[in-house]
């Protein structure tokens, strides 16, 4: 697959959530395009260059869709449910399932929301 084929997916993620946002709101459009497929092509960037070329523009794309304050109160909230939910499972106790992620899975997971993060709510971002 080459650059331009990458380039047309997340431009084509991006037109999804513009019509997500119309049909489901400014949260369904958030989760879709940013807690399920920014975060996907970020991971992944961080083992293949030719998605981490393109990761700059991902960004600069989202935070075009979404004011500044829809981003920090969307962040805000998946920062929240993702607490929420790591206290409910520490308090089930659930050691012994085997889909549950690694603490060090958690640890990257949560790192690379803090780094996405931070790309969404910069004063300013480089695309070149």
């Amino acid at each position: 697959m080459s650059n331009r084929e990458f380039h047309k997916i997340w431009m084509e993620q991006c037109e999804a959530a513009q019509d997500i946002r119309v049909r489901y709101g400014s949260k369904a459009a958030f989760d879709y395009v940013v807690a399920e497929k920014l975060l996907m092509f970020a991971e992944t960037a961080a083992s293949r260059p030719e998605f981490a070329r393109e990761l700059p523009q991902f960004v600069a794309r989202v935070r075009g869709l979404f004011t500044p304050e829809e981003l920090k109160i969307h962040i805000a909230r998946i920062e929240h449910e993702r607490m929420v939910g790591e206290a409910l499972t520490a308090e089930i106790g659930e050691e012994d399932d085997p889909f549950r992620e690694t603490p060090e899975a958690a640890a990257e997971r949560a790192q690379q929301f803090s780094t996405i993060r931070e790309l969404l709510t910069a004063a300013q971002i480089g695309t070149s």
